[in-house]
């Protein structure tokens, strides 16, 4: 593997147990008008989790396949949380939130 790649087989199959394991949880806790979202994020800029290993083209790269043009920010991410905590968000659960400037859409 070349350098900040992951091996897609186990990246995608974590996804898809953690999005799996988040539908259960919400179908547990709704009863108790409680929700369960997951926040998947795209690109984030000034975080810890490519640890400097990143390349100049692979970051062009995310950054381009957004619909907005621009890297994620961690305040991103937080107004997502803070979104999905709020009574507005109450209705809202067993979702996965993607939060990556439109890089992957779904249908």
């Amino acid at each position: 593997m070349t350098r900040c790649e992951i091996a897609p087989g186990a990246y995608g199959a974590a996804k898809a147990g953690l999005a799996s394991w988040n539908a259960g949880l919400a179908a547990e806790l709704g009863p108790r008008d409680l929700t369960a979202n997951v926040i998947a994020p795209g690109y984030i800029e000034r975080t810890e989790f490519f640890r400097g290993r990143l390349t100049d083209r692979r970051r062009d790269n995310l950054i381009t396949a957004t619909a907005n043009g621009r890297p994620g920010t961690p305040e991103d991410i937080a107004g997502t949380v803070l979104f999905l905590a709020s009574p507005a968000a109450r209705h809202i659960t067993g979702q996965v939130i993607a939060v990556n400037g439109g890089a992957r859409t779904t249908r």
